[in-house]
């Protein structure tokens, strides 16, 4: 809402306070004000002129010599290049000396031989925004209406000498979208009294009774509560008054013709949008209020046809549509150079109604704001007769007498019990009665004593936003001033902020992959219904979970994996040259057993991990080597290591859907007791056929469920002294069957070696004729160590003839010599 203070002065004194000040206190009274706005942009020593005459320059063909009374001693002579310029027209006029916006300095000047004592401006030259000005105006100079007075600076004039504050309003402050509702905040704010026009004095009402020539009906009650009309005939269409264009220029709105400006006049004078209909277009002068019919449709003013729907609210003369309620007139009942009569409406609509209708058909107006944010009922019939008695000076109109209405009903009071003490235990204040009773009566809110230390107050009707104690206890505390309210200590017991152990955790996985080289990334949860099959392997028999609204079907479902958009990142990296990916992603997936949802979905946590390229970029020294399975298992081994699942980690190779059959694996987490695992992940290298698709390189993912992780790990650094006693280590050669798998060994190892077995490993494995059909050779180090003492060899042979029968008997594994 732009509020002009020129105009906003005409219902409050704003005497001793600067219009930077102003808005400074409203701020602070809660209404936020963005910007102070000086509508003179740097206009000085510009008058009002008269053009006596107009010549061809001699040496010109587009130029003009024009003779100007601009009130000086003697006439100017100026030349000018405006096509409509013409004598007898009233100008603006920039005497020598002056200076406009943008820095141009006027002097005096010889063009082609001619001299010239000044210039006559156009809008545009005076800094202001031509979009504005009526259509005949934004071309050319700016010519005044004959009434104005020569040699009067143009300020004043064209009330350049204004200010205006935009306020920015929260959707509940829509009693500040007029200039009556900013008044009586300003006033509430200054203490100051604020006086409204009267129009119903000022309303002179003649003829014979309104409802002799009009007629309305409400069919759609709830939709529109109230809906009035007034007759005037007679009226003389023109230019609005220039005071009233300033002020519709200076709140942002293009001044039309008498009749629409007086419209758009009052409605942000008080808040509620008017509509002035031809009545003479309307079928015996009836208005009928219903909703759209199925197919029906309209012209709009736009002169657009809009194909209605059942749920939009619509004004009709009981034939045809003459307007989209609340939103936009038809072009078959607008006022033209032919009106004679009109029917002026004023109405209460309603704002949901309102709402859904303008943002369906892409029509938003000031008059449909207002409605959507619910207009005061109170100002229905006090709009109405302004708009009429302006209609009466300014058009010449005459007003025919009485009110035709439909659906009126008295605004119920709205009136809230106030508890004193209860007001200043919420402020923590110490007001008394009487200082409450001051800022209600600064508020216009009529209050009365109810009980000892109890107010009955009477909310008006265009504060909708009031309806419980704490509200009226926001105002008091606004307008006695945020900063007067003392400051206190806050009292109860207070909890220190943490992490959950799932925050923990999942931060501690991030920074442990970001600092080991892998970059994060983050992708949309919503995929196409295709990619969200592809890696089933956490989510097997569940199904995705469809969107009501998608944005696309590329965006329709929720993602059941997160490696589809992770190999969508790597192929939109290598279409810009970037091969070699290290990658992480932490984020959730969804999933859902039903086919209609009834129940919240499943969301469970995932790390996501990819894998492509190089694993070291070519040096002079150094060829370039491709990555493989073991760099992405390694990542993953270090990772369960720092979390402290390292010896519950099992995976076990198989050909999960997406991965490539004989390069990937399982993941799954064995329980404390040894018992059998959960599948927690897969990881390998993607399927060909996959690979092929994206167009990628050998590519190598993982996917893991972090639910079991954050859990079960165990993230705590213990440190603990050096070993004093030294260890021993044994290696152990085996040949097995070749589908004995090594992490099985050593898992064997671990549990018979007990616990002086400090490490093992794997540091070969050889396959060969040799060795029989279907064997292989798998040695192991072994490093033995007591913490307390030197261990004989005597203990360790004993131990290490342990692991080897457990190999004997476990897996048939022969000592290989």
């Amino acid at each position: 809402m732009r509020v002009s203070t020129d105009w906003l002065s005409d219902y409050i004194s704003l005497e001793g306070v600067t219009p930077q000040e102003l808005a400074e206190k409203i701020t602070r009274a809660g209404v936020e004000i963005d910007v102070v706005e000086n509508r003179n942009k740097g206009v000085n020593k510009v008058v009002v002129g008269y053009v006596k005459s107009k010549e061809k320059h001699p040496d010109a063909d587009k130029l003009n010599v024009c003779v100007i009374d601009a009130g000086q001693e003697e006439d100017l002579q100026i030349v000018c290049g405006a096509k409509n310029v013409d004598a007898g027209q009233k100008v603006v006029v920039a005497l020598v000396g002056a200076k406009l916006p943008g820095g141009l300095d006027i002097k005096k000047a010889k063009l082609r031989g001619v001299v010239s004592l000044g210039m006559i401006c156009s809008a545009k030259e005076l800094g202001m925004n031509d979009k504005l000005l009526p259509k005949d105006q934004q071309e050319g100079i700016l010519v005044l209406p004959e009434q104005t007075e020569v040699g009067t600076p143009i300020s004043q004039v064209l009330g350049l000498d204004d200010h205006v504050l935009e306020l920015d309003l929260t959707p509940n402050r829509s009693d500040c979208l007029s200039m009556r509702g900013a008044a009586y905040e300003v006033g509430a704010i200054l203490g100051r009294e604020v006086k409204l026009p009267s129009p119903k004095d000022q309303l002179v009402e003649i003829g014979d009774a309104a409802a002799n020539h009009i007629s309305v009906e409400i069919k759609a009650q709830e939709q529109c509560i109230h809906y009035a009309a007034r007759y005037v005939t007679g009226i003389k269409l023109g230019a609005s008054p220039l005071w009233m264009q300033n002020r519709l220029m200076a709140a942002g709105v293009r001044p039309i013709n008498n009749i629409v400006d007086i419209t758009n006049y009052v409605m942000l004078e008080y808040g509620q949008p008017l509509h002035a209909f031809d009545a003479d277009k309307l079928e015996k002068g009836h208005i009928e209020v219903r909703m759209a019919n199925e197919g029906e449709t309209i012209v709009t003013l736009d002169g657009q046809e809009r194909k209605l729907e059942p749920h939009m609210l619509l004004i009709t003369d009981g034939v045809k549509p003459v307007a989209i309620a609340g939103v936009m007139g038809g072009e078959n009942s607008e006022v033209s150079e032919g009106t004679v009569n009109l029917l002026l409406e004023s109405a209460k609509f309603d704002g949901g109604t309102v709402r859904k209708t303008s943002r369906q058909l892409g029509l938003r107006s000031e008059a449909s704001m207002r409605f959507e944010k619910e207009v005061d009922p109170g100002a229905v019939i006090t709009a109405l007769d302004r708009a009429a008695e302006l209609i009466q000076r300014y058009a010449e109109g005459e007003v025919h007498q009485g009110i035709v209405e439909a659906g009126a009903e008295a605004a119920e009071k709205r009136v809230i019990q106030l508890s004193l003490d209860r007001l200043n235990r919420y402020l923590g204040t110490d007001l008394s009665l009487l200082e409450v009773k001051t800022i209600f009566a600064r508020l216009h809110f009529a209050c009365g004593d109810a009980d000892q230390g109890l107010l009955d107050v009477e909310v008006p009707t265009r504060r909708g936003d009031i309806t419980l104690d704490v509200d009226l206890s926001e105002e008091i505390a606004r307008l006695y001033g945020y900063d007067n309210i003392p400051t206190t200590w806050i009292e109860g017991p207070t909890t220190p902020g943490a992490y959950t152990r799932s925050q923990a955790m999942r931060r501690t996985i991030r920074g442990l992959l970001s600092g080991s080289g892998w970059q994060e990334m983050i992708s949309y949860s919503f995929v196409h219904p295709d990619k969200a099959t592809l890696f089933p392997a956490l989510t097997q028999g569940s199904k995705a979970v469809k969107l009501a609204m998608p944005m696309s079907e590329d965006r329709s479902v929720l993602r059941t994996s997160i490696l589809p958009q992770m190999l969508d990142g790597a192929v939109y990296n290598m279409n810009r040259k970037q091969d070699s990916l290290a990658v992480f992603e932490v984020g959730n997936v969804f999933f859902t057993e039903e086919d209609q949802l009834t129940k919240q979905p499943h969301e469970i946590p995932v790390l996501g991990l990819l894998l492509t390229g190089n694993r070291a970029s070519q040096q002079w020294n150094v060829g370039a080597e491709k990555v493989d399975f073991f760099d992405l298992k390694g990542a993953l081994e270090h990772l369960f290591a720092y979390v402290g699942l390292e010896q519950r980690i099992r995976l076990v190779a198989n050909s999960p859907e997406g991965f490539h059959p004989g390069r990937s694996a399982s993941v799954y987490l064995e329980g404390k007791d040894g018992g059998e695992g959960t599948l927690i992940g897969t990881l390998g290298q993607l399927h060909p056929e996959l690979q092929q698709q994206y167009d990628l390189n050998d590519v190598y993912i993982a996917e893991i469920a972090l639910e079991s992780i954050y859990s079960e790990a165990d993230a705590d650094i213990r440190y603990r002294e050096l070993p004093r006693f030294p260890a021993m280590e044994r290696d152990i050669a085996v040949v097995v069957n070749e589908d004995v798998e090594a992490g099985d060994m050593l898992r064997a190892i671990r549990e018979s070696a007990g616990e002086w077995l400090q490490n093992v490993q794997v540091f070969d494995v050889f396959t060969g004729s040799k060795l029989g059909e279907n064997k292989k050779s798998v040695a192991m180090a072994l490093v033995y160590r007591n913490r307390e003492r030197t261990l004989t060899d005597e203990e360790v042979t004993e131990v290490h003839a342990r692991v080897v029968a457990r190999l004997e008997e476990q897996f048939g594994a022969e000592l290989r010599k």
